[in-house]
């Protein structure tokens, strides 16, 4: 799956970059650690760790926390051409958890990460991007909305939606629902976990995953945690086995699985059968498992080789 292509492609990340304060135990008293995160910046440092180009989009803070984010994503070698910097502070992302599972509070009106217009927008970058991928909070925000809107509408990129739900900003729902729905149906890949499921529906998650296909999407992947993932693609269901592992921070599990998806399309092309995204997601699903097995989101992403070494017997 992961030659080298003579020519490079690159993915387009729209959305929000932020810091986490991650919940931590210092001598017995709980702390919180400072840690770059957001999902698409998740999604788009696990793209190149992944072997591919990404450019990040949207807003950052402009103190030293958004200079620290700008200067993470250089490191890691994410392009910022399509970022702009907003005179407010940094969103911060106040972390507790249950057991390895992350809950989130957000801090920060307005939030630094919504304040991405469409006028802000490099049309060119977007235009000659392979994917594009759009979804997560900054959606909730009208200026970062009208800007994924019109991204959305280029020709060119496959386009890839994750409604990364955060249960605390959902309200009634029915506004989240509505901007899910407008994306989904015309995305080529949706990826949303059984929690983004029953968050928006409050139904079965496979009945989710049917509604959005049905909606227009072209493939729609709902992962199930440590139970696998189902694939949903012209009208059939295909079930992709869950992968062991030794779970310390589920913390952007569901960003490097995008981020697989996202490589795998930039450097085989989009799989033109349920066979092929049966394997892709499998591929995922291996990815998604060591991050959780490292702490934190952004800095736990793998190369494909440590992936490789780990599932070494599969």
């Amino acid at each position: 799956m992961w030659c080298t292509c003579p020519v490079r492609r690159y993915g387009v990340i729209l959305g929000e970059a932020l810091i986490d304060l991650l919940e931590t135990t210092i001598d017995d008293e709980i702390v919180y650690r400072p840690a770059i995160g957001g999902g698409p910046l998740n999604v788009a440092v696990g793209t190149v760790r992944l072997g591919c180009d990404a450019e990040l989009v949207g807003s950052l803070g402009d103190d030293v926390f958004g200079q620290r984010i700008r200067v993470f994503l250089r490191e890691a070698g994410v392009g910022d051409r399509g970022l702009v910097t907003v005179p407010v502070p940094t969103t911060l992302a106040v972390t507790a958890f249950d057991g390895n599972k992350p809950d989130f509070h957000f801090y920060g009106q307005p939030p630094s990460y919504g304040l991405f217009g469409p006028d802000d927008l490099d049309e060119a970058l977007v235009a000659g991007a392979a994917a594009l991928y759009c979804g997560s909070i900054a959606l909730l925000c009208e200026p970062a909305l009208a800007a994924a809107r019109r991204a959305w509408t280029l020709p060119g990129p496959v386009r890839f939606f994750d409604p990364n739900v955060r249960q605390h900003l959902l309200d009634d729902g029915s506004r989240v629902r509505s901007i899910v729905e407008e994306f989904a149906a015309t995305a080529d890949v949706v990826k949303l976990s059984a929690d983004d499921a029953q968050a928006l529906y409050r139904t079965e998650p496979l009945e989710t995953a049917r509604h959005l296909a049905d909606l227009g999407a072209g493939t729609v992947v709902l992962t199930l945690g440590p139970d696998g993932a189902l694939v949903v693609r012209g009208g059939r269901v295909a079930e992709v086995p869950g992968v062991s592992a030794r779970a310390v921070d589920t913390t952007g599990a569901g960003d490097a699985c995008m981020a697989a998806l996202v490589a795998g399309s930039l450097r085989d092309g989009m799989p033109d059968d349920l066979a092929g995204w049966t394997d892709l997601v499998g591929w995922a699903m291996r990815v998604a498992a060591v991050v959780c097995e490292l702490p934190g989101g952004a800095v736990a992403m793998p190369t494909a080789d440590a992936v490789t070494r780990r599932f070494a017997d599969r």
